[in-house]
């Protein structure tokens, strides 16, 4: 079919061109929706390129709009990192990145120069685009990543492919050193709270090294509860324009790939300086919240402070104590550094179910989606995948960074500050009514109308579901209706915690955005007769800020998903032949998706189909056989057997059993 259309009374729209496995592609445009562009319609663009597109009249449009590239406005980086591969004779550079595939040509003898070999994990400059006449680009392989069989070889290749790097620059080293040696002094202590006192602790996971947030609690004579939020004071060590904040600003954000870190910080301030250890004096920002036995804020303060942690608790051990009252490990917190650190979980295990059940109550969605825990042998091989556990002593740390994050940014926002705010926009009513469609065929109905969604609604489905069968799977479809949060200078609401004013105030080691509410905050604190100035200066600065902040957020979430996805693969290829019982997860128009139980997912195709020929119905909920009526539908339980697993294309096939 002829997909070339006239140019008359055509729209035009700026965006980046995003390409498919199947040579199709979106432009992604921040005026309007993904416009589509068929093959045909490339104009020579490549994946990532910045593009014009021409819409095609609305008489035309089917599902999503469509258009043709017009013109190409600015190339995507030249150097692609890839995977190097020789097919049917000729030498390509096949992109790690599964959102690209367009294939690099590499002369064989500018590959003989690098001695590469098939397989390898390579940096190709293009040196030649696409003209009408040629369908790939041309190139040449200027470094070699890893070899084919390198087993950190792919995560190596997908970092450089993100544009990431795991190291920083002397010079930001240096800076950052200089910072790490200055030890608490006495002009540090001047108008800050000394909490070094107070049995304060730690609570993370066993491999945390970066502990920014510490948290204490007591009750008072009219049975009040006082929660201390301790945050490392990450802004003292890193002034407002220095390199050292320049960079942390570019990065936005660490970045966890099971066995490594890409910190947003040197280590020598994240690991070090900054990290609140047991026994250590550490300089912190406390916000001290006082609830009564309902959960209800009374009074709170936000001010500069200086702790000396108490005990460094992992998640493990504190929910041990809690959930099965383990003798051993209790024994070992009854009088830890002087302190009964046992007593204090038990309280704020008490407030954290107040806070929890309130919050519920005014309407917050609790998300309880499987989230995988991947265990690596001694060369990073996964050996073992289930769901990990979500345990009582992570939502009590959980609870407690929600609470002072909701109250730093009401206190700022009442105030008409300027400030970085966490943002959740109201899901898209087209979504919202395709998700009446999708819970419809389980039976259930959603509150409200689709313009006018609340989170109680959501959160009422969620209650509904809550140990059933299809738990996961209708988890999931809501969630994937939802808006992605986004970090921005306006206050607008947070729509999944139904809270009015929210912001990230408790993690300055690992995000951006926190660092600059810490700046807000020690604004106020010392700006005296020049605030307003220095406020005016933040404002300005916040915009741009945010944007970095939530790109790069998005794209930490990308190679970390990626990352997942090669490690699930790579598992499964010692299982082939393996068979599995599972849950439909996925329908699309060339198979469906079946999810395990310990969370890997992989693809039925519709060709290896041989009982009848099944086509997807308009909503992507069920498949029907043409002849027999038989029908396969998300959350449908689904026998399988294994038949492949390709870890570079994150990809793994099943056929039914």
């Amino acid at each position: 079919m002829n997909r070339k259309r006239k140019k008359s009374s055509m729209d035009s729209y700026i965006g980046i061109l995003e390409k498919t496995r199947n040579g199709n592609g979106f432009v992604r445009c921040n005026a309007k929706p993904d416009i589509f562009v068929h093959m045909e319609n490339m104009n020579n663009a490549m994946h990532g390129d910045t593009v014009r597109v021409n819409l095609f009249p609305s008489e035309h449009q089917g599902r999503s709009p469509e258009g043709r590239i017009e013109r190409i406005e600015k190339r995507a980086d030249p150097n692609i990192v890839g995977t190097y591969k020789r097919i049917r004779g000729k030498t390509f550079v096949i992109p790690i990145n599964r959102h690209n595939h367009d294939w690099i040509l590499i002369p064989s003898s500018e590959a003989k120069k690098q001695k590469i070999r098939p397989g390898d994990k390579v940096v190709a400059h293009i040196k030649e685009y696409p003209k009408k006449h040629k369908s790939h680009a041309t190139g040449t392989v200027t470094q070699r990543i890893a070899g084919k069989d390198s087993p950190k070889g792919e995560i190596k290749a997908l970092i450089l492919a993100n544009g990431l790097n795991e190291h920083f620059s002397p010079e930001i080293e240096t800076y950052a050193a200089r910072a790490a040696s200055r030890l608490p002094a006495e002009e540090d202590l001047r108008n800050r709270m000394d909490l070094r006192d107070q049995t304060i602790i730690t609570i993370d996971g066993a491999d945390a090294k970066d502990l920014d947030d510490a948290v204490s609690i007591r009750k008072t004579a009219e049975d009040h509860y006082i929660l201390g939020v301790h945050i490392a004071d990450v802004a003292h060590y890193t002034p407002g324009g220095s390199p050292l904040d320049r960079e942390a600003c570019l990065r936005g954000t660490s970045i966890y790939l099971l066995t490594k870190v890409i910190p947003m910080l040197p280590r020598s301030l994240s690991n070090g300086i900054c990290s609140l250890f047991e026994g250590t004096d550490r300089l912190t920002i406390s916000c001290i919240m006082e609830f009564d036995k309902k959960g209800t804020l009374l009074n709170y303060e936000i001010e500069e402070s200086i702790i000396n942690s108490k005990a460094r608790m992992i998640y493990d051990d504190a929910s041990d104590i809690l959930e099965h009252k383990n003798p051993d490990t209790e024994a070992q917190y009854r009088n830890k550094n002087g302190r009964d650190i046992v007593a204090l979980l038990e309280l704020m295990n008490e407030l954290a179910s107040i806070l929890k059940k309130k919050r519920i109550a005014e309407g917050s969605i609790d998300f309880d989606l499987d989230e995988a825990e991947i265990t690596l042998d001694e060369n990073d091989f996964p050996i073992a995948i289930r769901p990990a556990d979500r345990r009582c002593a992570n939502n009590i740390i959980e609870e407690f960074m929600l609470a002072a994050n909701r109250t730093v940014a009401g206190h700022y926002y009442q105030m008409e500050s300027p400030c970085a705010y966490r943002v959740h926009d109201k899901p898209d009513s087209e979504k919202i009514r395709e998700l009446r469609t999708f819970l419809q065929s389980f039976g259930i109905r959603m509150k409200g109308t689709s313009d006018k969604i609340t989170p109680s609604a959501v959160n009422t489905v969620l209650k509904q579901i809550k140990g059933s069968a299809s738990e996961n799977i209708i988890s999931t479809v809501l969630l994937k209706s939802m808006t992605k949060a986004y970090y921005s200078p306006e206050c607008r609401s947070h729509f999944g915690l139904a809270f009015p004013h929210y912001c990230h105030f408790t993690s300055p080691i690992r995000r951006y955005p926190d660092l600059l509410v810490h700046r807000v905050i020690k604004t106020h604190l010392h700006a005296g007769n020049n605030l307003i100035s220095s406020l005016q200066k933040i404002a300005a600065f916040l915009p741009k800020s945010c944007e970095t902040s939530s790109i790069a957020e998005r794209k930490a979430q990308e190679l970390e998903r990626d990352i997942e996805k090669y490690k699930k693969a790579q598992f499964m290829t010692r299982r082939i032949g393996s068979v599995y019982d599972g849950t439909v997860s996925g329908i699309t128009d060339y198979g469906f998706y079946v999810r395990l139980t310990n969370t890997v997912e992989g693809l039925v195709r519709l060709e290896t189909l041989n009982d009848d020929y099944y086509e997807p119905d308009d909503a992507r909920i069920r498949l029907t056989g043409a002849v027999t009526g038989k029908q396969i539908a998300l959350g449908d339980p689904f026998r399988i057997k294994v038949i492949s697993a390709d870890p570079e294309l994150r990809q793994i096939d099943f056929i039914a059993y």
